[in-house]
């Protein structure tokens, strides 16, 4: 297995720390609101790892933690007239509303920061005790320029970031770079009891602290959005390390931005788009799809005409799904002619998602099993049998659920999602979908035009092009 380790910018050789196991810590959310598109391509990202890598036949200890303290939390309780803990509850439970749509996986462990505040103060006491931190009046900073190794996972040079530093208000600060391990409390906000009196930690040091405590002082994988390499993991870096002197993650995995409309997503362009909000008229299984059919660390577009394209191409797989199922009805299980094809397609899927975990891969291979079926049903009549059927069906489902996909009956997500039981697309999906492989064709990414072609193909659709445009027509 390869994986793309950030720390070093290239793919490596993935061996866990101990044979068969594997500790994964990725960066959860801060509960102040609700969740965003940014957020479901990370925690879907995370989640299928999780799951591939339990597919492989790992022991895998996977922690997502909560930020339940923060500037953030504090403002929005004191704007709505209610207590930080109320605030960060609420946020939570419709955080699970929005995951278990998604069909995520329960974590191992969900530790929150709150319930962490010792092991928090410990890890703080340690780097004051080794001289990478001190305290002024109630505050904690880490003496960021004492920790060699800084700036190795981003890249960031020490001396530029000073160069560049705007002027500090804090001149208590030793230096601009220094930050917060713990804080004093302000009047009228949480706090707890500390050697350096009542405050509250600071967002760096919390997932140090929870990641040392499920995962030990080194782990195999720490992930998160790109957003977090600097400086978030970097300051965690420096924590850690600084610490336990040990290396503190093995592996670090980044997932790429989100889009909209090929603008960045932002509350200020109007273009910020919640999780619940696109669930109103996307089934979430297409909106996971979507994430999915990208390689993670590649940047992604959000746009109605990509939607479309999911939508219609998580429609198609179900439809031979559901094709293979009513055409191995009554069957018994056992072995069948096509155990050798399966056991191909299925190294063709492991082989995808060794590789970096290129679930866009891994979804190509489930196209291909759908073309195969559909040429099998409709081409060579009667040539594949009701038990091949039934394995070539199992097995559809089998892969299908590293990456979260196919996890419903084909009948109940086609009568969802188009309103029919066939499956056949509305005049409105066919045109969007045209659209789509026209911007593909525009942008010459020709492999993304035939996918869209063979979507409309597979669901009966004819295209005709011209200088006029593209014209439609359904096969008789």
């Amino acid at each position: 297995m390869q994986i793309f380790n950030s720390m070093n910018r290239r793919k490596e050789e993935f061996v866990p720390l101990e044979p068969g196991k594997i500790g994964m810590y990725a960066c959860g959310v801060t509960v102040y609101d609700l969740c965003h598109i940014g957020h479901a391509r990370s925690l879907v990202v995370f989640d299928v790892i999780y799951r591939y890598l339990k597919y492989r036949g790992y022991d895998v200890t996977f922690v997502r933690n909560f930020t339940d303290i923060d500037d953030k939390i504090i403002n929005r309780s004191n704007e709505r007239g209610i207590t930080w803990k109320a605030l960060a509850e609420q946020y939570i439970d419709e955080f699970y509303v929005d995951m278990d749509r998604l069909g995520l996986l329960k974590p191992t462990y969900e530790p929150r920061a709150t319930d962490h505040i010792e092991e928090i103060i410990n890890l703080v006491r340690q780097l004051e005790e080794k001289g990478l931190a001190y305290e002024v009046e109630g505050d904690v900073y880490y003496r960021l320029q004492r920790f060699k190794g800084y700036g190795k996972l981003s890249g960031k040079n020490i001396d530029d970031l000073l160069s560049g530093a705007r002027v500090d208000v804090d001149d208590r600060k030793e230096s601009p770079l220094d930050f917060a391990l713990w804080k004093r409390s302000k009047s009228g906000e949480p706090s707890w009891p500390s050697p350096w009196g009542e405050g509250r930690p600071g967002w760096h040091i919390e997932c140090s602290a929870m990641s040392q405590k499920f995962l030990g002082e080194t782990f195999d994988i720490h992930g998160g959005g790109q957003d977090l390499i600097f400086p978030h993991h970097e300051n965690e870096i420096a924590q850690s390390e600084g610490a336990s002197g040990k290396p503190f993650a093995k592996f670090w995995v980044h997932n790429g931005f989100v889009n909209i409309d090929k603008e960045k997503m932002s509350k200020s362009l109007g273009n910020f788009l919640t999780i619940r909000e696109l669930l109103e008229d996307c089934h979430p299984e297409v909106l996971r799809f979507f994430v999915v059919a990208n390689h993670y660390r590649s940047p992604i577009d959000f746009s109605q005409e990509n939607v479309a394209v999911a939508a219609a191409g998580l429609e198609r797989l179900y439809q031979s799904l559901d094709r293979l199922l009513e055409k191995a009805a009554g069957s018994v299980g056992g072995s069948s002619s096509l155990d050798d094809r399966i056991e191909a397609w299925r190294q063709d899927f492991i082989a995808a998602m060794d590789d970096d975990f290129n679930s866009a891969a891994g979804v190509a291979v489930l196209f291909e099993v759908s073309k195969e079926v559909n040429r099998w049903l409709d081409v060579e009549k009667n040539s594949i049998d009701p038990q091949a059927a039934a394995r070539v069906a199992e097995f559809m489902s089998e892969i299908g659920e590293p990456l979260g996909l196919l996890q419903e009956t084909p009948r109940d997500f086609l009568q969802r999602t188009t309103g029919k039981a066939d499956g056949q697309l509305e005049a409105a999906e066919i045109e969007s979908l045209i659209a789509a492989r026209a911007t593909a064709r525009k942008e010459r990414d020709w492999a993304e035009a035939d996918r869209v072609r063979d979507i409309l193909d597979e669901n009966g659709i004819i295209l005709k092009d011209s200088a006029e445009g593209t014209k439609w027509q359904r096969k008789r």
